[in-house]
């Protein structure tokens, strides 16, 4: 085995207009220990709907623009050069409140089980158009996550 290089250039984007996803590690390199993306926000963007997750924790590093993290009740809002986590159990939902910049952020998910929601998101956006909370809500099922019920 080798080191991995996944330059500007490289990786698997998946477009759902409102937001894009740039797949940097699937899991594939690290025994399914680690996935890593870059996600993108268009401005506005409202966000999935509050959730759990049951199997997996995630980071997000903020790299451009502002977004705010909601976690129950309390929303932080989040610069660049911040770093945001979500363990196992937490509820949690983020969003990009400018209307008029995106924003984007670097996530990983511990193990990698999250990068085929992306997967699943997208190509779920690309037959249907756009996405619902409904549908994002029924995808997240698939992959050991739940919404929010305070």
């Amino acid at each position: 085995m080798s080191i991995n290089l996944v330059t500007p250039t490289d990786g698997e984007v998946l477009d759902m207009r409102i937001s894009r996803t740039r797949i940097l590690e699937d899991g594939s390199r690290t025994n399914g220990r680690l996935g890593v993306a870059e996600i993108w926000l268009a401005a506005g963007f409202a966000g999935p709907p509050q959730h759990v997750h049951r199997q997996h924790e995630e980071t997000f590093f903020v790299l451009s623009g502002t977004i705010d993290f909601t976690s129950g009740t309390d929303t932080t809002r989040v610069h660049p050069g911040s770093l945001v986590t979500a363990p196992i159990g937490v509820p949690h939902t983020f969003a990009n409140p400018d209307k008029d910049q995106d924003a984007s952020f670097l996530f990983t998910s511990t193990p990698d089980l999250y990068i085929g929601y992306f997967r699943d998101l997208a190509k779920l956006a690309s037959r249907t158009g756009g996405l619902n909370p409904d549908d994002m809500l029924e995808i997240m099922s698939r992959y050991a996550t739940e919404p929010y019920r305070p």
